[in-house]
């Protein structure tokens, strides 16, 4: 499905000349550039593909098989084992601009570099081949506000580059070393990108995290509130940089407190338990008291459910949080009952609780903590050290 219209609508509602400003922009990166495969799409149907500028379209050996004109754009498609994309087919398929300052659309966003099209499982997966530098550009503003102090956009970009690399070390696919969600990192695309977070990249350009000479798993999450956990608390392998920190920097910040309250009758459907009768802490952990097991009792059924599974499907921020029960008085033959009618969740944080906390960041930016202070705070026994691009 030609979708030229489509494009040029979407340049004019984004703006053409930001656009082209955004792809202008020069990274402060090493001579050689370290590339990172970002999948964009999985397994879809079809990916709606183009460029901002004329483009070529490549099959999977990298040869020239036509071009597209700049801001011309296709629904590419799985067909026959193989990849169609207008009136080519291949087994896989690139469309490369010929500018290096063009941009390719990708699904529903511009990105800067290039994609690989290949079919997988019942569709195609679409591969955002990026500079490492210019696509934290687009992360940072992801995953933080262009807006927020310097000092804490330089050590977002520090900790997404470190844990960029490390994901790309251990990829345990042939086709991308990333995805473009939070299960991975954010990454929207040049419309996340800033005039803030384009500064923080290129001021820390190739610094990442290091435990014993390897680049670390640098997670890190929204808000802390106020006590991060050890690894092995949160996931099972203990890592001696993600360790337990109590501070106050996520005080006074939008997340540090919340509140969320259901019907008991809400919880035992989504359980599948019958009527709630009870929640029980099975487990938590040992610094921050997370919660890691808890028991839902119905009157039907009682499960034991995994803290992160539970907060998922409740869509609680954390599993930093305490119980509150409520009840209401019900008759029976022995008199008035109380009868449980409504929990409330009382929580702190948002996220994982592992690494650094972002609106920890935030404050200690503002307090007038510099990046390396506030990543020293954050991965315990690690040094910032400069990558070799390879």
């Amino acid at each position: 499905m030609k979708s030229r219209s489509r494009l040029n609508s979407i340049s004019k509602s984004f703006g053409l000349t930001l656009l082209i400003w955004a792809a202008s922009i020069v990274s402060a990166q090493a001579k050689e550039s370290l590339e990172l495969r970002i999948a964009i799409e999985q397994n879809a149907p079809q990916v709606n593909v183009g460029s901002s500028v004329d483009a070529q379209v490549l099959d999977g050996s990298q040869r020239v098989l036509g071009a597209i004109q700049g801001m011309n754009g296709f629904a590419a498609q799985a067909k026959d084992g193989g990849v169609a994309l207008d009136k080519w087919k291949s087994g896989a398929l690139w469309v490369v601009p010929k500018d290096p300052n063009g941009v390719v659309w990708i699904g529903n966003r511009w990105y800067r570099g290039r994609v690989y099209l290949v079919p997988t499982g019942k569709g195609l997966t679409a591969v955002n081949y990026v500079d490492l530098e210019q696509y934290l550009f687009s992360v940072l503003g992801s995953e933080m506000s262009g807006n927020w102090p310097q000092e804490a956009l330089k050590a977002q970009a520090v900790a997404a580059r470190s844990y960029a690399l490390h994901g790309r070390q251990k990829a345990r696919n042939g086709i991308f070393d990333l995805g473009n969600t939070q299960g991975w990192q954010v990454y929207n695309g040049i419309q996340a990108e800033s005039s803030g977070t384009q500064t923080a990249v290129m001021a820390t350009a190739g610094q990442v995290l290091a435990h014993n000479n390897q680049i670390i798993d640098a997670a890190f999450h929204s808000s802390a509130g106020g006590c991060t956990d050890n690894s092995e608390d949160i996931w099972s392998e203990p890592r001696p940089y993600l360790r337990h920190v109590r501070n106050d920097f996520d005080e006074g910040s939008p997340v540090n407190q919340w509140s969320r309250s259901f019907s008991a009758a809400e919880i035992g459907n989504r359980f599948g338990v019958g009527n709630l009768q009870r929640l029980e802490l099975v487990s938590t952990t040992k610094n921050c008291a997370r919660v890691q097991e808890i028991r839902v009792v119905g009157d039907r059924d009682s499960k034991v459910i995994d803290g992160d599974k539970f907060r998922a499907a409740l869509g609680l921020r954390s599993t930093l949080f305490t119980i509150a029960n409520q009840f209401q008085p019900v008759a029976s033959n022995q008199g008035q009952k109380q009868s449980l009618s409504g929990v409330v969740f009382n929580g702190r944080g948002f996220g994982h609780g592992l690494g650094m906390s972002q609106w920890g960041a935030f404050n200690m930016a503002r307090r007038g903590y510099n990046y390396q202070q506030i990543l020293q705070q954050y991965y315990l026994n690690t040094g910032i050290v400069p990558i070799d691009v390879q």
